[in-house]
C-alpha cells in the first residue's frame, strides 16, 4: 500500500493514524481536518471547558508530535466528494488519490430551524461553539437548553455550577428514553430539580427571538422565556452528505459490516459516521461515544493495511455524562423487558440493570465507577439476568440498607 487516506481529524481519525504507525505502516498518510484546529477531545467541551477558572483546548497532539507521525496533516478542509471506482477523494479543488480510505467524519449537531439567526443562539460540537457558551456564562447568562440530553443537562449543570438560572426544555414526554429507557429517565430528570434547574418536559420551541440579539424563546403555548443564551442539544446527523453519488452506502451513517469495511474496497469507516454490524448483539449499530470512536478509528486502521487479516470489532457500548458533581455511566443497550434498580437518584448512588429475559444486556450506574465496569464486562460475557442480579446484589450489599431497592 502506497497511500492512507483518513478523512476526519477527530478522535477516530487521529487513532486510525496512530494505529497505522504502530503496526509499522511506512508509507504516506494523509489526515484531512474539517476544523482549522489541531485534534482535540471533544467530551470535556460540555464539561470542565465550561466552568474551569483558565480552560484550555484539549489538543490531543502538538502539530510537532503530528510531524512526528509524518502524517500529511490538512486542517480547515471538509471533503466534498468521492470516487471509489478510481479510488480518488475531492477536497474542494484538490483530488487526492487513496489506496486506502478511512471515512472518520464523525457528526453535525443537529439545528433547530432559524435557532442560529441570532447571536447568543449555539449548538456545542466545536472548539469555537464551547468558546462561545463558555464567554456568555462569564457574562451571566440567563441559559435556556432546547433537549434534555446529556449535551442539555451538562452545559445546565455548567450553568448552576455559577448559580446562573437555567430552564432545560424537552419535547419528549420523558427525558433520555432512548438512552437509557424511560423509566430511567425520569427518575434522573430529579436531578435538575435537586440542583436548581427548572425542567420542562412536553413542549414545543416555535421560535428563538430577539433585537439583533436573543432575547427569549418561544414555545407553542404562546408562552415565551426569558433569555441571554440558547444551547441546542437535540442531537447530530453523521456527516455523509458529501458521498452522495459515491456510491457507497448511506443509512443513518456510513454502512459497514463487522469489520467497518463499507460497501466499496478500500474504503473503512470509524466513529460517530460509522454505522456497522455488532456481532456481541447481532444487530447494526451508530454510536456516538468516545471509547467506541478510539476503538474504531485503531481497528479501521489496522483492517485497511491488512484486509485479508481483518478482524470483526465487538464492543458493548459505553458512554458517561457528569451532572451537578455526579458520575452517570451507561454500558450495553437499555432495551429488553427486565430492570432491576439498587438503590436511588436521591441517595446518590444507584446501579440499574437492563435484561432481555434471559441475560443482561445493559447497565447504568450513579457514583458506581468500578461496579459499572465490571458490569461492563458481564454484557460482554453474555451473563444470564439471574446472575447479573445477584452480581449487583452483592455489589451493593455494603450498602445502608436504605440504599438498596427493587
Amino acid at each position: 500500500m502506497k497511500r492512507l487516506v483518513v478523512v476526519g481529524a477527530s478522535l477516530a481519525g487521529l487513532k486510525a493514524v496512530e494505529s497505522a504507525r504502530k503496526r509499522g505502516y511506512s508509507g504516506a498518510i494523509t489526515l484531512i481536518g474539517g476544523e482549522d484546529e489541531l485534534p482535540y477531545d471533544r467530551p470535556p467541551l460540555s464539561k470542565a471547558f465550561l466552568h474551569d477558572a483558565e480552560p484550555a483546548v484539549p489538543y490531543y497532539r502538538t502539530r510537532s508530535e503530528l510531524d512526528e507521525l509524518a502524517v500529511d496533516f490538512r486542517p480547515g478542509r471538509r471533503a466534498t466528494g468521492l470516487d471509489t471506482g478510481t479510488r480518488t477523494l475531492v477536497v474542494g479543488d484538490d483530488q487526492i488519490g487513496y489506496d486506502a480510505l478511512i471515512v472518520a467524519t464523525g457528526a453535525d449537531a443537529r439545528t433547530l430551524p432559524g435557532a442560529g439567526a441570532l447571536p447568543g443562539a449555539h449548538t456545542l460540537r466545536t472548539v469555537a461553539d464551547a468558546r462561545a457558551i463558555r464567554a456568555a456564562l462569564d457574562q451571566g447568562a440567563r441559559t435556556v437548553v432546547i433537549g434534555a440530553g446529556f449535551i442539555g443537562a451538562e452545559v445546565a449543570s455548567a450553568a448552576r455550577k455559577r448559580g446562573l438560572p437555567v430552564v432545560i426544555l424537552e419535547g419528549a414526554p420523558t427525558p433520555l428514553v432512548r438512552a437509557i429507557g424511560p423509566v430511567m429517565g425520569q427518575a434522573f430528570a430529579s436531578l435538575h430539580a435537586a440542583n436548581g434547574a427548572e425542567l420542562r418536559c412536553g413542549v414545543t420551541v416555535t421560535a428563538v427571538e430577539g433585537n439583533g440579539v436573543v432575547e427569549r424563546v418561544r414555545l407553542s403555548d404562546g408562552t415565551t422565556i426569558a433569555a441571554d443564551l440558547v444551547v441546542v442539544g437535540i442531537g447530530a446527523e453523521p456527516v455523509t452528505e458529501w458521498l452522495a453519488g459515491s456510491g457507497l452506502a448511506v443509512d443513518n451513517g456510513v454502512v459497514c459490516d463487522a469489520t467497518l469495511a463499507a460497501s466499496a474496497p478500500g474504503v473503512y469507516a470509524a466513529g460517530d459516521v460509522a454505522r456497522w454490524h455488532n456481532p456481541l448483539f447481532d444487530r447494526s449499530m451508530r454510536l456516538e461515544h468516545w471509547t467506541s470512536a478510539q476503538e474504531q478509528g485503531a481497528l479501521a486502521a489496522r483492517n485497511a493495511l491488512e484486509p485479508a487479516a481483518a478482524e470483526p470489532y465487538a464492543t458493548v457500548p459505553y458512554f458517561w455524562s457528569d451532572w451537578y458533581g455526579s458520575r452517570i455511566q451507561f454500558v450495553g443497550t437499555p432495551d429488553g423487558p427486565a430492570l432491576r434498580v439498587f438503590g436511588a437518584v436521591e441517595e446518590g448512588r444507584l446501579l440499574a440493570l437492563f435484561g432481555d429475559g434471559e441475560r443482561v444486556v445493559g447497565a447504568l450506574a450513579l457514583n458506581r465507577r468500578t461496579d459499572i465496569m465490571k458490569l461492563r464486562a458481564a454484557v460482554a460475557r453474555r451473563t444470564p439476568w439471574n446472575n447479573a442480579v445477584d452480581f449487583a446484589a452483592e455489589r451493593v450489599s455494603s450498602w445502608p440498607s436504605s440504599a438498596v431497592g427493587v
